[in-house]
């Protein structure tokens, strides 16, 4: 089995603990892979669609070694040029300031480009570029830049520092990237924390949510979309920012969305020249890639030089595959999913091995714009395996260097034809605020924004009130951008059939409200008279309004918004980050409702973020409020609460161990301990060291002890992860649930080998299973259980570790690394587990 393998590759994949079991005897071809010409290159692709058509519209030497594009006003092309990227296998001379920013003409109209001219060099490792007023925003491997032409002959004359730490770690696949301009004028970023804008004249950095890896894009509702290397797209459910307004709460949802589990891709080429091509599962009997290693620059086509069919589709790069995959993208409500566009075969694909599309583009001619890198050496170096080393080095593909093709996609039956915004009068770019190109609608808004111009005013205000949805939508940002104030017109715009533009304007008119406290009560009038009617995206909007409401308008439609939507762990966040320092009374008042009375577990998993939430606020009057809840609840029907007030308590302690909190005597509940809803005595135990009250010994020894040691934050982080995730089928006390799937309380599968437990969430898990004796089928439970492998490997591992020590179950706590580890080495697996499976896997994941 194992004659066809080089024996270093099996020394090193002994020390990387892949088993030999699963080696497989795939031999990887040896024979070279030379440059093609850009006419040849041309002839290699193959698109899923007849109908359109791929050009070429720059190639080296004109652009070389490419990572980002960008169009201005005026049509030109700005390439962004990693030329120290791999100069060699070693990457030798990384550092060197030899990177470069340059910017094409198309003299003659004919959408391809005839020059070029240097705008920056001498960079490290550039990586994002954003034209804006005076030159461009662009970042190397660690700042971040403005970059000013002041004659305007394309050649930056000063650049000036606006972030040092840009790029934090410098690599650049783990990098900030992006600089992408969002729907509400700031600039986004993946592998980031960190938004910019420019305000009174000064770049401004913000802090934000953490998105992606490689490449950033929106849509036009202005969702953020954006992807991992291992995970294909991503996506925001909610407004940048808008669940970080209630400082007691931490949430996990609405961001980071992961649209589809899909994972497989179709190359039309062997791709052994992959890191990971060592490992089985990686490639199939062809040597073709099995899923994506790679995926990046997602683009969410927004264009009008390919036919309808294709707008709000979602595209991701692969470039170790050498295909580019196009995703159909779904809205329910407000959820998004995503799913391929055609059966076993790619939107484009090449059999030319050093086609690496690294980035996507719109145009101004509304077409679609591929960044191909033309790189034989596409992994950096410190992730360079010795196999890929090896393979390399014997298929030439480390020469030659210096390369590059931009190319575009259009409709065969269009003929795309770029028209500068820079010639155009004010009033024309409003009128391009309605453009069918997403494009040209983005670059409209970003012009009259720099232009300062509050004569514009009145005819984006016409814009606003008899414009097209997507005119209306982006007039209304343009007038944010120009920090204007006028209610009237965000009122107007409430009135609107389009979710898109409703959810914008009632963003907008909240932050009028410090200036202008009557904007309140047109709030409240409006959602008072228009929640029930409401589309699902502007009713989520309402809710996270809700906070400048008065309570009995805001618990209102809390409680609807939680009726209609409570199983979605995006609905409980964006309620509960609706509700700082109120959670208190929203807990009294649902407890008084009488829907509220009955067991619900979407009710129980919301009651329990609303306690924690209590709790970490520290007020010693709402705590004693929750004491005497659980003290005075006798009925049996009641015991659900109880367990989720002690549980959401818990959960503050898990992360907060040293901030005790001070009472004035100790609660009743500490004097008696046998109350219906408290699991065990370990628990009341850990809740009294959450408190101190005079006369309470220090610390109260716990009559019961975990067997393991186990980080309480990682504990507590899977505990939301798996109430968001996980109780809607196993149950909030892991007791299972009819129809759904079996208990996990006491499964072998949880308590046994931690490895195949991390198979399961991380590819699913199908067919008959056994648990605890007991043999669990349809129609007792569902065919199969989900994979969760579009989650980090962090929130596996919490996953696991908190359901490895619940409910009884004393166990080892699962590390991050293992996950990732597990995920290494059995990626190819691109169907649930069986049962059988599972039974006949044995390895060390030590």
């Amino acid at each position: 089995m194992l004659k066809n393998i080089h024996p270093f590759h099996i020394r090193y994949m002994i020390f990387f603990g892949i088993p030999m079991f699963l080696l497989g005897c795939q031999q990887p071809s040896l024979d070279p892979s030379p440059p093609l010409s850009p006419s040849d290159a041309l002839k290699s692709f193959v698109l899923a669609e007849e109908d359109l058509q791929i050009e070429l519209v720059a190639s080296e030497p004109l652009v070389q070694d490419p990572v980002a594009i960008t169009f201005d006003e005026g049509g030109r092309l700005w390439v962004v040029e990693m030329l120290g990227f791999m100069k060699d296998i070693d990457g030798t001379g990384e550092k060197d300031k030899i990177g470069r920013i340059s910017v094409l003409f198309d003299d003659d109209g004919d959408g391809k480009m005839d020059r070029s001219t240097i705008f920056i060099d001498s960079l490290v490792l550039p990586r994002a570029i954003a034209v804006v007023k005076g030159g461009a925003l662009f970042a190397e491997n660690f700042p971040l830049w403005y970059a000013q032409d002041t004659d305007g002959d394309f050649v930056a004359d000063s650049k000036i520092l606006i972030d040092s730490t840009y790029g934090g770690i410098g690599m650049p696949e783990h990098s900030g990237n992006g600089l992408w301009r969002g729907l509400d004028n700031w600039y986004y970023n993946a592998k980031s924390k960190s938004r910019y804008k420019k305000i009174n004249g000064e770049w401004v950095k913000d802090p934000t949510e953490f998105r992606g890896q490689w490449g950033i894009s929106h849509d036009n509702a202005g969702r953020l979309f954006y992807n991992y290397n291992w995970s294909q797209l991503h996506a925001d459910l909610v407004p940048p920012n808008a669940l970080q307004n209630n400082k007691n709460h931490v949430p996990s949802s609405g961001i980071d969305h992961g649209l589809t589990l899909e994972r497989e891709i179709y190359p039309i080429r062997s791709n052994t020249a992959v890191n990971r091509g060592y490992v089985p599962g990686t490639l199939d009997d062809e040597g073709k890639l099995l899923e994506f290693a790679s995926a990046c620059g997602p683009l969410v086509y927004r264009g009008d030089a390919m036919p309808n069919t294709f707008l709000g589709d979602a595209f991701v790069c692969e470039p170790t595959a050498n295909l580019i995959k196009r995703n159909k993208v779904f809205e329910n409500g407000f959820m998004l999913s995503a799913k391929g566009a055609y059966d076993k075969r790619e939107f484009l694909a090449s059999t030319d091995e050093r086609f690496r599309p690294i980035s996507l583009a719109s145009g101004p001619d509304g077409a679609l714009y591929v960044v191909d890198m033309y790189k034989g050496i596409i992994q950096h170096g410190p992730y360079m395996t010795p196999y890929l080393r090896e393979i390399t080095l014997n298929r030439k593909l480390d020469k030659p260097i210096n390369m590059g093709r931009i190319w575009r996609i259009t409709s065969k039956e269009k003929t795309p034809k770029i028209t500068p915004l820079s010639s155009m009068s004010s009033t024309e770019l409003v009128a391009q605020l309605g453009s069918p190109n997403g494009w040209t609608r983005d670059m409209a808004q970003r012009l009259l924004v720099e232009q300062n111009d509050p004569s514009l005013f009145p005819e984006l205000e016409q814009m606003v009130s008899s414009g097209n949805p997507l005119g209306q939508l982006h007039a209304l940002w343009t007038l944010e951008g120009l920090k204007y104030t006028h209610a009237e017109t965000y009122i107007s715009a409430l009135s609107t059939k389009d979710s898109k533009v409703g959810q914008a304007a009632l963003r907008l008119l909240v932050n009028l409200i410090p200036e202008q406290p009557k904007v309140k009560e047109a709030i409240e009038e409006y959602v008072e008279n228009n929640y029930q009617n409401a589309p699902p995206m502007v009713q989520m909007q309402m809710v996270l309004a809700s906070n400048e409401m008065e309570e009995e308008i805001a618990f209102s439609i809390i409680k609807q918004f939680l009726e209609s939507y409570g199983e979605l762990p995006v609905a409980r966040d964006v309620a509960m980050s609706s509700l700082e320092n109120r959670e208190s009374n929203l807990l009294k008042y649902l407890l008084t409702e009488k829907t509220w009375k009955d067991y619900n577990q979407n009710r129980e998993i919301f009651l329990e973020m609303l306690v924690t939430a209590i709790t970490r606020k520290k007020s010693t009057h709402e705590i004693n409020q929750l004491f005497h809840t659980v003290e005075s609840s006798k009925a049996e029907s009641e015991t659900w609460v109880k367990t989720a007030i002690i549980n959401g308590m818990l959960n503050y302690g898990r992360t907060n161990d040293t901030l005790k909190i001070n009472l004035a005597d100790r609660p009743n509940l500490f004097r008696d301990t046998n109350m219906a809803g408290v699991d065990n005595q370990l628990q009341i135990d850990n809740l009294q060291n959450l408190f101190t009250w005079p006369g309470k010994p220090e610390k109260v020894e716990t009559t019961t002890s975990l067997a393991h040691e186990i980080n309480e934050n990682v504990y507590a982080t899977g505990r939301q992860k798996y109430l968001n995730l996980c109780a809607s089928c196993h149950g909030t006390q892991g007791e299972g649930m009819a129809r759904f799937a079996p208990p996990l309380k006491q499964s072998e599968w949880v308590t046994g080998e931690d490895y195949k437990l991390t198979m399961i969430l991380l590819y699913g898990m199908e067919g008959t299973v056994t648990v605890n004796g007991k043999k669990y089928d349809i129609p007792e439970i569902l065919p199969s259980m989900p994979s969760f492998s579009t989650l980090q490997n962090e929130e596996i591992a919490a996953i696991i570790t908190y359901i490895r020590n619940s409910w009884g179950h004393t166990a080892s706590e699962v590390s991050s690394r293992t996950v990732g580890g597990i995920r290494f080495r059995t990626q190819g697996k691109i169907t649930p587990w069986k049962e059988s499976e599972l039974d006949t896997i044995t390895f060390d994941v030590k």
